[in-house]
């Protein structure tokens, strides 16, 4: 691979980093109810899917995938439905709490790897690039390890940036409300959760 190839590979990236979607939203809803360092967690879930996606579109697989109409459908509607259940749960219990006005317990590790791993997994936009853009970057006439790790380094470290600093920004925010306003915090997590849903469920099977 050429440093002109990655150049161009990089500002692909960039480009389609430059709007938040679904895994940043989720991001910022779990770094205002949790904090910035447990959101981490979240950030890698994504960011762990993005390699599967990786591995999938290296055996080609990922491109089955996208022309199978119902099990594209089945992995995007299944990650929609579990954002609205996560999201619901977050309004519903900053409700139950408001006489007593404290923070809802914080979510799991686990729990919060599994969201962003799902997200992500079923973000269209994500495996479109991996299953169609990806392999356009691959030059034949070169070692194939070594380019998917620099293209596959390359994402992950753009893409756990632009996590980081939503997830910051949204952490800082939360960070100036009063007690009393945390609850509201849940609700705008849950909010946000479920808006991260909608756009993932009006999300097509194309990158724009």
């Amino acid at each position: 691979m050429t440093i002109q190839t990655w150049w161009i590979y990089l500002g692909t990236v960039l480009l389609l980093m430059s709007t938040p979607g679904p895994s940043q939203l989720l991001m910022m809803s779990v770094s205002m109810k949790n904090g910035f360092r447990r959101s981490l967690a979240t950030a890698v879930g994504d960011l762990s899917a993005n390699v599967i996606q990786m591995m999938l579109a290296g055996f080609g697989l990922a491109t089955l995938l996208l022309a199978s109409e119902y099990g594209f459908a089945i992995v995007k509607w299944c990650g929609v439905a579990y954002l609205v259940w996560l999201g619901c749960k977050h309004i519903v219990s900053s409700f139950s709490l408001a006489e007593s006005v404290s923070q809802a317990p914080i979510a799991s590790l686990r729990k919060l790897w599994f969201s962003g791993f799902i997200t992500s997994a079923a973000n269209p936009k994500a495996v479109i690039f991996f299953a169609a853009l990806f392999p356009q970057f691959i030059e034949q006439q070169s070692p194939l390890l070594p380019q998917i790790l620099i293209l596959g380094a390359t994402y992950i470290l753009i893409d756990g940036l632009f996590l980081s600093f939503y997830g910051k920004s949204a952490s800082w925010l939360a960070g100036k409300i009063n007690a009393a306003g945390r609850l509201w915090v849940d609700r705008i997590a849950g909010t946000g959760l479920i808006a991260a849903a909608v756009l993932l469920g009006f999300k097509s099977n194309k990158l724009t």
